[in-house]
Order: structure tokens, then C-alpha cells, then sequence
């Protein structure tokens, strides 16, 4: 058994998508139409493109707006994503104006930090492990 998909509720799909395409690096996998307004909208790494897609999913039910907000006034990030060198990756999305709400931060055997997605999320990105 392995992880296929796993999903982030955002605002707006587009703007998820140009987000994580444009700004963090993922490649759209699928485009599929559901209904009149939504998508069936994932992104995967460029690095696995077979591999764990991310479901860009409308946030319209009560439930999953009231659990990303929660997490989001607490400080809680709603996912993680793996990269090479967080200090890097932070001032590579830092100098495209992406908003952060933790600096790199050293936690033991990793290095963290937290940003904004500009969809109602909050993401960390973390060192991979060895």
C-alpha cells in the first residue's frame, strides 16, 4: 500500500494552480471539469511525476472551511512538502513574495519553515530526511 493522492482545500482553483505551479515548482497532472465550476485539479513534483498527486480541492463545504481556518489561526500547516535546502528554498519564495509565517528553523535533525499559500493554507516545507 503507498499514499496515491492526498488534497489541500483552496479558495479559488485557478489561483491554487498558479501558485503551485508558477511559484512552488509542481506540474499540473490533471485538468478534468466536475460539475460547472470545479476541477478535478492535481499538481505532482517534477521529480516524481508519477508519483503522489496533490489535489487542488474547492474548500465549499462548511466543514473543510471551518478545519483550514482553524489550523490556519493557529499556526498549524495543513501539509509539508519535502526540499533539498529549506534556507534556500526560503529565499528563492521570499524574493517571489511569498509570505511566510515561521522562518527556517532548525528542529533536531531537520530544518522547517512556513508559508502562506494565498489559498486559505498554511505549508511547511521541511529538509529531506537522509
Amino acid at each position: 500500500m503507498k499514499i496515491h493522492l492526498t488534497g489541500v482545500f483552496v479558495d479559488d482553483q485557478a489561483k491554487a494552480l498558479r501558485f503551485y505551479t508558477e511559484i512552488l515548482g509542481f506540474v499540473k497532472k490533471h485538468d478534468v471539469p466536475v460539475g460547472k465550476q470545479d476541477r478535478w485539479l492535481t499538481v505532482v513534483s517534477p521529480e516524481e511525476p508519477g508519483g503522489t498527486e496533490l489535489l487542488l480541492e474547492p474548500a465549499r463545504h462548511p466543514a473543510a472551511r471551518t478545519y483550514r481556518d482553524t489550523l490556519v489561526e493557529d499556526g498549524i500547516p495543513l501539509a509539508q512538502f519535502a526540499v533539498d535546502d529549506v534556507e534556500a528554498e526560503y529565499e528563492r519564495l521570499s524574493a517571489l513574495g511569498v509570505r511566510f509565517t515561521q522562518k527556517p528553523l532548525e528542529m533536531g535533525p531537520v530544518t522547517t519553515a512556513v508559508l502562506d499559500d494565498t489559498c486559505g493554507n498554511l505549508i511547511q516545507i521541511a529538509t529531506r530526511p537522509r
